[in-house]
């Protein structure tokens, strides 16, 4: 990770909150529970990890957060702390993947700092309630060159999940593969049979795998204004259930809380750096 880029990077898609903090040199984190109790965790815990490293919001180079798919009540939240911090403190949002989280943090697990060169390809299988799986394919091509997608997010019964052409093709060429996620518990009996034995490994979207993928994904521009911190889903919706109505009233109110939170840490960064 690059020593000049900070970043602050959260995650709320799953029943984890993981909230990490970094310079490319030391990271502070946090792992808490999630999901209803992510919106009440979130901000506090975000001002302890820059309170932790003597920062404000307006030294970082951007906000990233897990853009999903996941939890609607956990994205929601992701997007609105994301997006009130940013305004507040004039600084970017960096929208990632929650798969490409996932697949990011097996490898780490497998492969830790080495970042090897020998490819290795990452079948993400997420749990997606309501019987259920998000699932993509992602390659890792080592370093620099980092990943890169092999079939697009696709959500379904465990029963259906494929492998496109893409992912064929790269197995054919020799890489390793694994599937990594958190659907193999609920759904791993009704999982399709994989080409060749492969290893499933429990992965979460960890904050830290967010830092991991953060300076590419800024260097290569897909940085944004705060207003631009939306959440995917993958699921066609015809209408917000009652829940859901109440979930988009309290991500405006957590809006607001974190842009009126950011914006005098902001300004007395600046004032500061004009006393000096």
């Amino acid at each position: 990770m690059s020593e000049s880029l900070k970043f602050l990077a959260f995650d709320t898609s799953t029943d984890v909150l993981s909230i990490a903090l970094s310079d490319g040199v030391k990271t502070w984190s946090y792992e808490g529970v999630g999901g209803a109790q992510a919106s009440a965790q979130l901000i506090p815990s975000v001002l302890d990890l820059l309170a932790q490293a003597g920062w404000t919001l307006s030294q970082l180079d951007a906000i990233v957060f897990g853009r999903g798919p996941g939890s609607f009540t956990g994205l929601r939240t992701a997007c609105a702390v994301a997006q009130g911090l940013a305004f507040g403190a004039a600084v970017p949002v960096l929208p990632v993947d929650t798969l490409l989280a996932v697949a990011e943090q097996a490898r780490w697990d497998l492969q830790g700092q080495s970042e090897q060169d020998a490819p290795l390809i990452v079948l993400a299988l997420m749990d997606a309630r309501m019987d259920e799986v998000y699932s993509a394919a992602f390659l890792w091509q080592g370093a620099p060159q980092g990943w890169r997608a092999l079939q697009n997010l696709q959500v379904g019964k465990p029963e259906t999940v494929t492998l496109a052409p893409a992912t064929l093709a790269a197995m054919a060429n020799g890489a390793d593969w694994l599937c990594a996620g958190n659907a193999f518990v609920p759904y791993g009996e009704r999982l399709p049979d994989l080409p060749r034995a492969v290893s499933r490994v429990l992965a979460m979207p960890t904050a830290q795998a967010l830092l991991r993928l953060a300076p590419a994904l800024f260097k290569a521009g897909l940085a944004v204004p705060a207003e631009q911190a939306m959440p995917l889903y993958v699921r066609d919706k015809v209408a917000n259930t009652t829940a859901e109505r109440e979930v988009l009233k309290a991500e405006k109110l957590v809006a607001q809380l974190a842009e009126k939170i950011a914006a005098p840490l902001a300004s007395q960064s600046v004032a500061a750096g004009n006393s000096v």
